[in-house]
């Protein structure tokens, strides 16, 4: 087996930063994001990057930090406030913004993990959501609704952060940091997981893994955070 362990996190990242990537970032506010592995992309100097990822951060800390070197071209979030440099960015017309219903874009990120291109949904529908998408009536709960096709997301690379690993990259996930981080991790090429502890194999219980090694390529520890 390929030791998926890697040293530092410009390590771990190392061959598969490229300009004009889409980087899946998982984490739900300020919790569960990738710290070191952000701070590792910036570092890169890479640019042109279209981000996916529930929030943007805020100014100084996750996300905020590519936005504020100018390495982000366009966002696919649920949430962007508390971003100044988001919204003057945005407001000057240097980012780009793909705006979606948090349900939605959790779901975006499982229907690409799962290899689906896309799913029908009634949220949005009417909304400027809607806007360009195809339209579809469906038989629902309460009679035929119109559903709209939202579109599975497959990204370059996903970068997530959890609490415990195994060498093989069987992962768990702590309280709240679990929310976007499976499904961000599923929808990537490739994943790299940042986690604050790693044990030998066997060591985590086998019924409360949240997200199995197959998905994982790469592991770096984060701590001390």
């Amino acid at each position: 087996m390929a030791n998926k362990v890697y040293k530092d996190a410009k390590s771990a990242l190392d061959g598969l930063l490229r300009d004009d990537l889409m980087l899946m970032c998982g984490g739900f506010g300020l919790v569960g994001i990738p710290d070191k592995l952000i701070r590792a992309v910036r570092e890169s100097g890479v640019k042109g990057l279209t981000c996916v990822s529930n929030n943007a951060g805020i100014d100084g800390a996750g996300l905020g930090l590519l936005l504020e070197t100018g390495q982000v071209k366009k966002m696919i979030s649920s949430y962007v406030g508390e971003n100044k440099t988001f919204a003057k960015l945005y407001l000057d017309g240097k980012l780009e913004l793909e705006f979606n219903p948090q349900g939605t874009l959790a779901e975006r990120c499982r229907a690409g993990g799962a290899g689906i291109p896309g799913f029908y949904t009634k949220t949005g529908v009417g909304t400027l959501v809607a806007e360009g998408k195809e339209v579809k009536r469906f038989d629902g709960p309460n009679g035929p609704e119109d559903y709209i096709l939202e579109r599975g997301i497959f990204a370059d690379l996903a970068v997530v952060k959890a609490w415990k690993a195994d060498t093989t990259g069987n992962t768990v996930f702590r309280k709240t940091a679990r929310n976007f981080n499976v499904p961000a991790a599923t929808c990537g090429k490739v994943c790299v997981v940042e986690v604050e502890e790693l044990v030998e194999p066997g060591t985590l219980d086998p019924d409360a893994i949240h997200l199995p090694g197959v998905y994982v390529q790469r592991i770096v520890v984060g701590a001390p955070y």
